[in-house]
């Protein structure tokens, strides 16, 4: 089967192959999808699976979310009135939308710079390459084009490249193994960034998540030690340039079922956050990593925390590059929110579940929405009584 070919822009073309090609073409499955920088004579119209709803596809906003600029570095020198005022600034973030930017956050500038060249290492790779690291059906590692591998509609415009980092008990060249076991030696420099950037972002997260308690009024250390032996996720994010952008989008209006979300974006923008009835664009700034709340801490939180809404736009004539890294709970960890946060007028909002069975809810039954935890939880539910 030949591949179906469009031009996305002068250098740029979008494939969509047999999932199985590479090993055997004779042999019918899902399709994958792939962006591919050889082609460059092909043109052709945007294939009708990356058309969204025009619901979903209101106006660009000019409008910016406006939300917090909180220094972490008060954390460190441990100035305690500095600290109470970061954690209100927090704290008001997370009740209305669950979004804050951070600076002074430890990360050195350089190591950043180079987990942004070594996206374009993976994603310049030959698409054949790319697609022997192909995500499994159900599982998080892996490349995927488009999420092709997925769904069959609404596809985002995007590329990503994603894998598992443990917190703890695992050897600490975990990132280095797993790209030389899918993309070969030459790709063993490449997973030395991201294991050096991986526990860069485990320690930021330590920190956000020591505010977090101290910001709800808990011990300070509660969501700490949770995340402490965690299994969280890294991803990569390649948006290409797009002639249709105004009839797609990079990623689709969503909240994250994860915990905590710690996003470096370049400076081209397009995330942009649903809060007070509108999108809100969220800026740039290389100084800062952005921060969101997620389904999970929203439960640990019960409820007082908001897992918002939020999408990304793709770009007519630039690409668009993002770090993100989901802090995760390790699979099989009851979640379940602090005592302290339960009194006589609040009772539990979600019931206890792990973060493993969320995790398999989104990865093979469910596309995540605004509504991914209750639905979530409503599934729970009936597979638990269908047990009896």
């Amino acid at each position: 089967m030949s591949p179906h070919l469009m031009e996305l822009s002068a250098s740029t073309t979008l494939l969509v192959y047999p999932a199985s090609q590479a090993e055997d073409e004779s042999k019918e499955e899902n399709g994958v999808l792939g962006f591919n920088s050889n082609f460059q004579e092909m043109k052709g119209e945007m294939p009708k699976e990356f058309f969204w709803p025009s619901g979903d596809l209101v106006k660009a906003t000019q409008e910016e979310l406006m939300e917090p600029l909180v220094d972490l570095g008060v954390m460190r020198n441990g100035d305690e009135k500095a600290i109470a005022i970061a954690a209100e600034l927090v704290r008001n973030a997370c009740l209305k939308h669950g979004f804050f930017q951070v600076i002074n956050h430890g990360v050195n500038p350089d190591l950043i710079d180079a987990a942004y060249h070594e996206i374009d290492t993976i994603f310049k790779l030959p698409i054949t390459k790319k697609l022997t690291a192909q995500r499994k059906p159900g599982a998080v590692s892996g490349y995927s084009g488009a999420h092709a591998d997925r769904y069959s509609s609404k596809l985002p415009w995007k590329e990503t490249f994603s894998f598992l980092f443990h917190h703890q008990g695992f050897s600490n060249s975990q990132i280095v193994d797993y790209f030389h076991s899918v993309l070969g030696q030459d790709l063993q420099h490449t997973g030395r960034v991201y294991q050096e950037y991986c526990e860069a972002m485990k320690e930021l997260s330590s920190v956000i998540m020591e505010l977090l308690g101290i910001s709800l009024g808990v011990d300070g250390l509660h969501y700490r030690r949770f995340f402490e032996d965690g299994d969280s996720i890294m991803r990569c994010n390649y948006y290409p340039p797009c002639n249709s952008a105004n009839l797609t989008l990079g990623t689709g209006p969503h909240t994250d079922p994860t915990s905590l979300t710690i996003l470096h974006q370049d400076q081209v923008g397009g995330l942009e956050v649903f809060a007070d009835n509108k999108w809100r664009a969220v800026r740039p700034r290389s100084e800062a990593f952005v921060v969101n709340i997620g389904d999970t801490f929203m439960a640990l939180s019960n409820g007082r925390y908001k897992s918002c809404l939020h999408r990304a736009l793709v770009n007519t004539y630039r690409e668009r590059r993002s770090l993100v890294y989901f802090v995760c709970p390790k699979e099989d960890k009851v979640v379940r929110p602090p005592k302290f946060l339960i009194t006589k007028n609040e009772e539990r909002k979600y019931p206890d579940f792990t973060w493993s069975s969320l995790r398999e809810f989104t990865q093979k039954h469910y596309r995540a929405d605004v509504a991914t935890l209750q639905s979530f939880i409503q599934w729970q539910s009936s597979s638990n009584s269908s047990n009896f």
